[in-house]
């Protein structure tokens, strides 16, 4: 019903106009043709063409805008859900991973240069989450310029 809004409008607007100049005998048609007399009496008409123009394609501007932005809305609210969903995925794969840590320091053979890379990659792909979910603007080369790995100089 939303979608119809403008349209059930102008039905409604269309069918009062009806019945007013129905019942009150009041000729809007000739009405509406001696404003153009008096238009083109005073050289108004050669101003209204040029802005009707001017209105329809400012009108269809606006339409696209809002179009642009309805579908950039939906990017943003696909994208934030994917976000979520991918967090809570790596969020329980890093929980049991910390279960493996623990398991790992508590064996007293476990190489501790394997020990040290696990906390790298674990603090590499934290912060590669967190990048991921700071993006301001959503397009592919955005997304993967945040996941790239930042350079120590």
């Amino acid at each position: 019903m939303n979608k119809y809004k403008l349209s059930i409008t102008g039905l409604l607007v269309s069918v009062i106009v009806y019945l007013v100049t129905r019942f009150t005998k009041y000729d809007l048609f000739e009405n509406f043709i001696k404003a153009l007399q008096n238009f083109e009496r005073h050289e108004i008409d050669e101003f209204i063409i040029p802005v009707v123009i001017f209105m329809i394609f400012l009108l269809i501007e606006l339409f696209r805008k809002n179009q642009h932005l309805s579908v950039e809305n939906e990017k943003i609210k696909i994208y934030k859900a994917m976000l979520r969903s991918i967090h809570y995925i790596l969020n329980n794969f890093l929980n049991q991973m910390e279960l493996f840590l623990i398991t790992a320091q508590d064996i007293e053979e476990f190489p501790d240069d394997i020990l040290a890379l696990y906390e790298d990659i674990s603090k590499d792909a934290n912060a590669q989450i967190e990048a991921l979910s700071n993006i301001s603007s959503i397009n592919p080369s955005s997304i993967e310029m945040s996941i790239l790995p930042k350079s120590n100089g």
